[in-house]
């Protein structure tokens, strides 16, 4: 039987759940939709598979993965960050390359709010003196 792994994965508002099994078989699904069809730029892609190809397991396992929030940057980001955890659970001895590259610590950046009696996070409204 086909070893299946479980793992989550944050960045910005966005979650990602990925479904990493070791069948030799190399397919990528993301929300139901293949690979390609969902994140639609090179740049995009080659974050989320970045794991994959450092840990030299890409055609190795299939992932299925669900990702919700955030636009597609984050979920990106999300994403890569739930393949390096299941990636480190299947595979011990890829934390050491993974962590090199500052995959497995999450990135903690979040959008600042907004506070009251001012347009945005920083920016204030013009000061009058008459």
């Amino acid at each position: 039987m086909n070893e299946v792994i479980w793992a989550t994965g944050r960045r910005k508002t966005a979650i990602s759940r990925a479904r990493l099994i070791a069948d030799n078989n190399g397919t990528f699904e993301v929300n139901g939709k293949p690979f390609e069809e969902y994140f639609l730029t090179e740049t995009v892609r080659a974050n989320v598979i970045q794991p994959l190809v450092l840990s030299g397991k890409l055609k190795l396992v299939s992932i299925k993965a669900r990702v919700n929030g955030g636009g597609i940057s984050g979920q990106a980001g999300a994403l890569a960050h739930s393949i390096t955890r299941a990636l480190m659970k299947f595979d011990p001895g890829t934390r050491s390359v993974l962590k090199k590259e500052g995959l497995v610590t999450r990135d903690p950046r979040m959008k600042e709010r907004k506070k009251y009696g001012q347009p945005g996070a920083r920016k204030r409204f013009q000061y009058s003196k008459r």
